[in-house]
């Protein structure tokens, strides 16, 4: 080890290079319309795609659907672990904005969150051998037990102290993470909350994005690029694999952004009106001065609806004679 402490090895290329660059310049594009945090709706769905895509990632059976009921606190039939699985990630991502990525009390907390009632060694750095697997084959043999405080801690540090882009660091972080695999379970849910985290503390707006997502869908070249990566000795290949993922990631948002650009116009004038009360159709059509159901309907209305700034009064009835909209509060639980 050198003076400066350990020093993780990795290459950065030119496709690394030209990522960093496009990915920075659509994070400029996507915050100057800065839709994400002012729709408390995209955050949450985002949310919970994220959680739904991470566990899936480890075998988890749950869909989407019925992941969403669970937040949403409605039952379902399925294995109580799962459902044990899908409450622990909820409440550790809910947290886990708050918390310093270069804390290693921090992230024994979160992993306490995400496996309780799921494994004794909740909390805990793991006290034997494990090892990765993809299906039923051996990818990576993680270093022993007995070399994991002190392997995260000089992970840690290096993350704390390196002048690094911060997305190379959270790529690089994401794969030592899993190499020196630190729990007996949930180092995969671990390793993506921590990369999310790092990358939060730099720009907020990846506090939402569901890289998750795309990971499942590419998770087979996931743990292949893991596993070059253990026999070329350098995280390299997979901060290319990461960084591709966040870049289309935050493509999907941009094309998303630029569709709610073109009806914000509509939608802001009818928050200006409703204030804070409670409306009919007939009573908000009568405040912009409509007169035409359709028109306002497909372009006030369901615009508004649908980006989470309004919602009904009586969400069970969608047609209710009694039904009224009123303003969403922009908070998310």
């Amino acid at each position: 080890m050198s003076e400066k402490g350990y020093i993780p090895p990795y290459t950065i290329s030119d496709k690394t290079v030209n990522l960093i660059s496009a990915i920075t310049e659509i994070i400029t594009k996507i915050t100057i319309n800065d839709n994400m945090s002012n729709n408390p709706r995209l955050r949450r769905d985002n949310r919970i795609r994220t959680i739904h895509a991470s566990l899936a990632i480890e075998n988890n059976s749950l869909s989407l659907d019925q992941v969403t009921d669970i937040i949403n606190g409605k039952r379902i039939l399925g294995a109580p672990d799962e459902i044990c699985e899908v409450k622990n990630a909820f409440e550790a991502y809910n947290k886990l904005l708050e918390l310093n990525p270069y804390s290693i009390k921090d992230m024994l907390l979160a992993h306490i969150v995400l496996m309780n009632e799921l494994t004794k060694e909740a909390g805990t750095f793991r006290s034997g051998g494990v090892g990765v697997f993809a299906g039923k084959q051996l990818v990576h043999m993680a270093p022993p037990a007995n070399q994991v405080p002190h392997l995260i801690k000089d992970l840690v540090d290096w993350a704390k102290k390196a002048e690094v882009h911060p997305l190379i660091k959270s790529c690089v972080f994401h794969y030592e993470f899993e190499f020196i695999h630190p729990f007996a379970d949930g180092n995969g849910r671990m390793g993506r909350m921590w990369q999310t985290l790092l990358l939060y503390k730099w720009k907020s707006l990846f506090g939402w994005l569901p890289i998750e997502t795309l990971i499942r869908e590419r998770q087979e070249e996931y743990y292949k690029v893991l596993g070059e990566c253990d026999h070329s000795a350098d995280s390299g290949k997979f901060v290319e694999f990461l960084l591709t993922t966040v870049y289309d990631a935050l493509c999907e948002i941009a094309d998303t952004e630029q569709v709610t650009e073109r009806v914000s116009e509509q939608v802001e004038k009818l928050l200006e009106v409703m204030g804070d009360k409670e409306y009919s159709t007939k009573e908000m059509m009568e405040l912009l001065g409509l007169k035409h159901r359709p028109s306002f309907r497909d372009n006030y209305l369901l615009p508004a609806s649908e980006l989470g700034y309004i919602e009904m009064t009586i969400p069970d009835k969608p047609n209710s004679s009694k039904q009224k909209y009123r303003k969403v509060e922009h908070t998310i639980k």
